[in-house]
């Protein structure tokens, strides 16, 4: 009968005879000494070979589902990096046909001669037969390699049902086949081959050792690419089977990867289009490529953290370790000497969480004789590697942020921003476990409105407690609240996390409104139909105003109305700053501008009393109530966004920032029109 591919769905053939394995045997004992049942030592199992992979896969692989199955690919393609990292492979060809996963090199070829201490088999069938023969022990044959303790092909060889290596070695072809780790005949010297060197190994997993022999075609495009990335001299091609690329976005059935920019090109390819923090990469090499001691490393700067790859003599570390330690110190301990260095108010409360949060990173060294955390080599544990990178990167990234100014300035706002949202979910964590334990409560200075369901209601937010007695007096106690705010609140903007979350007025705030900030916003909790920020009609009343509106969008954005959408819940009052009386009639005027034009409206030869009010406070509360708060005789201005988010965060943060440079630059750029309007009036 034809044999399977690993790609049919028909039955398992029948299992060949297992391998040969020795069992201990002990003297005839008499059955009175047997005084602990049936077990004796004619039941301890001597595993020889490569069945113990194959009773245990897990325990070098890490199982038996589709992830293990790629682990197989990973370790046959690793041995082709090693030749190419040690200097003598070029060129790495990787074939996903109906026959298997095959993986080539041009390297020297696995040595074929007879082994000194097994004589009767070649190099060869030792290193694929048996657990812990390899030439990589030593450091001799390979510098820095990404196989320790010789288990690897020998491993994919015990879970293969065929396995059939090829060496092109002193000018002539060598071939031997496997089934299921059992050589099923010698090596043989196929012929000449005078132009072609190096290592071909084909593999089909075992169905009987796997759940699943489905492999993922991007998944195995992946990895091969990423080896490329890790190692700029050498080239690696792709050729699959078109029949095996369906599915969504599949891989091209040909390509060729060879990237002289290494990291750098990996990971812009991975960041792009992607929104960016800080536009540029910092990346860099410290040693001679493939060598022990060499570190290189690639580092964009994003919002979100999307992309984090580490690697250690070319071997993938999902889990991280030392190599990764070494990153984030460096990155954390140079942004804080940087931003020390320039001032930066907020730099102190940074840590590394806050910095790895804000980057997408790749960082691979080679280090001699690694150690890992198990056999599958998820996480790299050589402690050597933290100081290896961390000496390598920190002086470098220190000059790369002081080169750009304006880069580096985006760079640790982006990071301050991370340590922001962290402290605040911190803090809103300790409020929701300290409110756990009591009731509900509001605010001692608000007043609050008798009707309970939002709809119809409003609070006005009132400077000062002089201006709240007044709009207390004049409000309808039905749907409007009052909450007198104590001078100007704090700049949110210009602040870090814990100064806005210990902020009392802010605090009072949020209680009233209810609807939480930040993360923890909920529009549908909102307290009040509208928001109503009523400040003195003059110069500091317009600072407060923004204070508030800056607070509104940073911590509760839903509030204000976008461009061309919902009509929003956030208003301005519109006092008056002058009272024109002229005999028994009184008119109000909110600026110069509206004054003048008032001015007209009174009969001509009789004196008009003009007076200003120094704020609101000094305002009868019917006035108060007639000018501002009454429904049918106020005038509130919607707050609205006149463009996107990103743009208005921007300006907010440039006027309203810690950054005093960028408020000059402003006021330099449109000083002419506060002039022209001066003259005007």
């Amino acid at each position: 009968m034809a044999e399977k591919s690993l790609f049919d769905d028909e039955p398992a053939r029948p299992k060949p005879a297992p391998q040969k394995r020795r069992t201990a045997t002990a003297p005839a004992k008499p059955a009175s000494a047997d005084t602990d049942g049936n077990y004796s030592a004619a039941d301890i199992e001597v595993l020889e070979g490569l069945e113990p992979v194959r009773r245990r896969p897990g325990m070098y692989i890490g199982g038996t589902d589709q992830r293990a199955l790629h682990h197989l690919f990973a370790e046959v393609l690793d041995n082709s990096m090693d030749e190419a990292v040690a200097g003598h492979a070029t060129t790495i060809e990787v074939r996903f046909t109906q026959d298997g996963l095959t993986v080539s090199d041009n390297g020297r070829g696995i040595p074929v001669e007879p082994h000194p201490r097994f004589p009767d088999k070649s190099a060869l069938e030792v290193i694929m037969t048996t657990l812990h023969a390899g030439g990589k022990f030593d450091s001799k044959a390979y510098e820095a390699s990404g196989g320790l303790h010789g288990v690897g092909v020998s491993v994919v060889n015990a879970l293969s049902e065929r396995l059939v290596v090829e060496v092109a070695r002193s000018k002539s072809l060598y071939r031997q086949t496997f089934v299921r780790g059992v050589p099923d005949g010698p090596l043989e010297k196929v012929g000449a081959a005078p132009n072609r060197r190096g290592t071909t190994v084909t593999f089909q997993p075992d169905r009987q050792i796997f759940k699943t022999l489905a492999f993922d075609p991007k998944r195995l495009f992946a990895q091969t690419r990423a080896k490329a990335y890790l190692f700029a001299n050498v080239t690696l091609r792709w050729k699959a089977d078109p029949a095996l690329l369906a599915g969504d976005k599949p891989p091209p059935a040909e390509a060729e990867f060879r990237f002289p920019g290494g990291l750098a090109d990996f990971l812009a390819e991975e960041i792009k289009g992607r929104p960016v923090t800080a536009e540029g990469i910092f990346s860099g090499r410290a040693g001679e490529a493939g060598k022990r001691g060499s570190v290189e490393w690639a580092v964009g700067f994003v919002p979100v953290d999307e992309f984090s790859k580490s690697y250690c003599n070319t071997i993938p570390t999902p889990e991280g370790g030392t190599h990764e330690a070494g990153l984030r110190a460096a990155l954390l301990k140079g942004l804080k000497a940087h931003g020390e260095r320039v001032g930066h108010k907020k730099i102190g409360q940074i840590t590394g969480d806050d910095v790895m949060g804000s980057v997408a990173s790749v960082i691979s060294v080679f280090v001699r004789e690694p150690e890992f955390v198990g056999q599958t080599k998820d996480k790299l544990s050589t402690t050597e590697a933290t100081r290896q990178v961390e000496g390598a990167v920190r002086e470098r990234f220190e000059e790369w942020l002081a080169a750009d100014p304006a880069r580096s300035g985006l760079v640790l706002d982006g990071v301050v921003d991370k340590a922001d949202e962290r402290l605040r979910r911190r803090a809103e964590k300790d409020v929701a476990r300290r409110s756990a334990t009591r009731k509900t409560r509001l605010p001692g200075k608000l007043a609050d409105c008798t009707q309970s369901k939002a709809e119809g209601t409003e609070i006005f937010i009132v400077e000062g407690d002089s201006a709240g007695g007044s709009a207390k007096q004049a409000r309808q106690r039905a749907t409007q609240a009052v909450l007198p705010l104590r001078g100007k609140i704090l700049n949110v903007a210009n602040a870090g996390r814990d100064k806005v979350m210990a902020n009392q007025q802010l605090g009072d705030l949020i209680l009233a409104l209810g609807c939480g900030s930040g993360k923890t916003f909920d529009l549908e909790k909102l307290r009040y139909e509208r928001v109503i920020i009523m400040t003195d009609a003059d110069v500091d009343g317009a600072h407060i105003a923004s204070l508030l509106i800056t607070f509104f969008f940073r911590e509760m954005p839903g509030l204000v109305a976008p461009p061309g959408g919902s009509p929003g819940h956030l208003f301005l009052a519109v006092p008056p700053l002058y009272k024109l009386t002229q005999g028994t009639k009184s008119l109000y005027a909110r600026d110069d501008i509206h004054r003048a034009e008032l001015m007209a409206e009174f009969k001509e030869g009789r004196q008009v009393e003009v007076s200003r009010f120094k704020g609101l406070g000094e305002m009868m509360p019917a006035q108060l109530k007639e000018t501002t708060m009454h429904p049918t005789t106020r005038t509130l201005l919607r707050v609205t966004l006149v463009s996107e988010q990103n743009a208005t965060r921007a300006s907010i943060d440039r006027l309203m920032g810690n950054k005093p440079e960028a408020r000059f630059q402003f006021i330099q750029e449109n000083a002419q029109f506060a002039e022209a309007e001066a003259l005007d009036i």
